[in-house]
Formats: structure tokens, sequence, C-alpha cells
């Protein structure tokens, strides 16, 4: 087994689907986190040393623009499970 340089590696040209029984599920499970989650991660914003009054609107925007996708996902779950118990009683409780 040929372990190569360790100190310095190579990686690949990017995410690869697993090899998988199930190629169907797997494609479609990329290309949802592909349509949730377009915009690449804005590194340079994720400063830890620096104190939330250093962040600008301009940083702001922008994490909640990466974070986008994921925000519209939970609002459509949250209402889901609020209006779903909600529509199902009233159409058990009164059928008109």
């Amino acid at each position: 087994m040929e372990l190569g340089n360790i100190s310095k590696p190579t990686y690949g040209p990017g995410l690869e689907a697993p090899g998988s029984s199930t190629p169907g599920l797997v494609t479609m499970a990329h290309g949802f986190l592909r349509l949730v989650q377009p915009n690449p991660l804005p590194i340079e914003l994720m400063n830890f040393g620096q104190s939330q009054s250093e962040f600008s609107q301009e940083d702001i925007y922008e994490l909640l623009l990466y974070e986008l996708g994921f925000l519209i996902c939970a609002a459509i779950g949250f209402l889901f499970i609020i209006l779903m118990p909600l529509v199902g009683c009233c159409f058990c409780c009164c059928r008109c």
C-alpha cells in the first residue's frame, strides 16, 4: 500500500456521488441539496475572533443569502407541522 506524500495531500475535483445500490435516491438527494444550497459558503465571513458588533449589514445579508434555502425549508416544515393537524381537525369536526 502506497501512502504517497502525507505532508502535502492532493484532493480531487469535488464531491462525487458514492457508489450505491440505489443511484436514483442518491441522485435525488444530491439534486435537493443543490436546489436548497446553490451558493458557496462565504468563508471570509467565518472569522470567529470577531465580535458581533464588527459585522456589517452586508455581511449579515450575505450570510442570510447563503442560508436562504434552509430557512425556506424550515418555514415550510413549520407551516406543515402547524397547519396539517389544524386542517385535519377542521375536516373531522366540522363536516360541512
